[in-house]
């Protein structure tokens, strides 16, 4: 996240994402802190209906504070007293918050959806947050009430810490993640030397206009077959035994791989493409649409929605450009070489010939779209530049804009 301020500088917010290696007492000290969240969230949920149905009102942050400070001085819950108090108080702040977002979505239309729910010990994922006071020292990670936890710093923490994010994923390892700010000199537009067009896909991950093609992993699929073995292993134990919390474990820790897996691939492609090229075009694919198809896992499993983000962000804090492209775009049926669109291109035609009798030029079907796509980014670019951000510099160093054409861009 990004923002600038009036001095004409940035401020960078950066999350860090480290793994812990608490010893058995810090583990359960972590266990009580997400324990008391998760027992604070439910019972101001409670209090908060109870309210409504009573008088008609909501109850605000303020006022379920206070009465969190009241809550702790009954016997049945003095426990509470020795719990993180801030943690406490930011599980009112993202129950509140999570009400706020509850009824901007009704007045946008979208009713019955994101309401608050109660949090079962049993299916809530144990975590909490901590908006200050969570420092990293060397490998250690120092929080309060708990001490001293050794952490893997796989990289240098950079910035001021203005929160952290505990959690413990399904596979029982504990993570911490912090986010930072940090200064940073304004955004300089330089011009553009170097663009690349990038069509996404299932049979090959993407496809470059310069002609370079980057298989599809399949991430998912290649695990598929021990997946399938560890669940059904699962599926074989009685619930409650301690084999059966053994076998959800290696399910866990599959899964976790997997995911993994990609975010390391896609992070090195997206790295790659921001260092090279000052324009990167791609096309605006619904994923959300597309995830309701018959193709649903095997897009899921690309990650498309994850590689344009990180692209994204990666490119604004390298001075480099992304041009999303409109999804109703014909860059597979439009011939690259004189422009003329083939309306009966099916999905099962992989390469075609341009059937314009001044052309008849022979398309690779994902080489054609990248190189439209690349062509199509370049030249909103362009005009996006002669609106009025201009990006070059005359003998004076002032900033100058071309002068928008009649019919530039056609």
């Amino acid at each position: 996240m990004i923002w600038y301020n009036g001095a004409m500088t940035r401020t960078i917010q950066t999350t860090y994402r480290y793994r812990l290696n608490p010893t058995v007492a810090q583990e359960n000290l972590l266990n009580q802190l997400a324990g008391a969240r998760r027992f604070v969230w439910n019972w101001a949920l409670d209090r908060k209906k109870s309210h409504y149905q009573q008088t008609g009102g909501t109850l605000g942050f303020a006022a379920l504070s206070a009465e969190l400070t009241r809550l702790k001085q009954q016997p049945e819950t003095v426990w509470l007293r020795e719990m993180h108090a801030q943690s406490l108080q930011q599980a009112l702040r993202d129950l509140d918050s999570a009400y706020q977002q509850f009824f901007r979505r009704i007045k946008r239309g979208e009713r019955h959806k994101g309401f608050p729910r109660f949090k079962s010990r049993k299916t809530d994922t144990p975590r909490f947050r901590m908006p200050q006071d969570v420092r990293l020292v060397d490998s250690f990670l120092s929080v309060p009430k708990i001490g001293m936890i050794r952490a893997v710093v796989h990289r240098p923490l950079e910035g001021v810490t203005k929160g952290a994010t505990f959690k413990r994923e399904p596979d029982g390892h504990w993570f911490v993640s912090l986010v930072t700010e940090q200064q940073a000199e304004a955004r300089t537009e330089r011009p553009v030397h170097t663009h690349v067009g990038v069509d996404v896909g299932l049979t090959s991950l993407a496809v470059f206009s310069n002609g370079e093609t980057i298989p599809n992993p399949r991430w998912y699929r290649t695990q598929c077959r021990k997946l399938r073995r560890a669940q059904q292993a699962l599926s074989r134990k009685v619930r409650g035994s301690h084999n059966r919390g053994k076998a959800r474990v290696v399910v866990a820790r599959l899964h976790q791989k997997i995911r993994n897996q990609r975010n390391d691939f896609l992070h090195k492609l997206s790295t790659d493409l921001v260092r090279h090229f000052d324009l990167v075009s791609l096309e605006d694919v619904s994923i959300r649409g597309l995830a309701k198809t018959k193709l649903a896992k095997s897009v899921l499993d690309a990650g498309w929605g994850m590689f344009r983000s990180m692209l994204e962000y990666k490119a604004d804090r390298n001075d480099t450009h992304v041009v999303a492209i409109g999804r109703f775009f014909a860059s597979s049926k439009t011939c690259g070489a004189c422009g003329w669109k083939r309306d009966d291109l099916t999905l099962a035609m992989r390469e075609w010939d341009c059937l314009n009798p001044a052309c008849g030029v022979h398309h690779d079907r994902d080489l054609n779209a990248a190189r439209n796509i690349d062509h199509e980014g370049k030249r909103l670019f362009d005009l996006r530049i002669a609106a009025g951000h201009a990006e070059t510099q005359n003998a004076c160093g002032d900033s100058v804009s071309p002068i928008v054409t009649v019919g530039a861009g056609r």
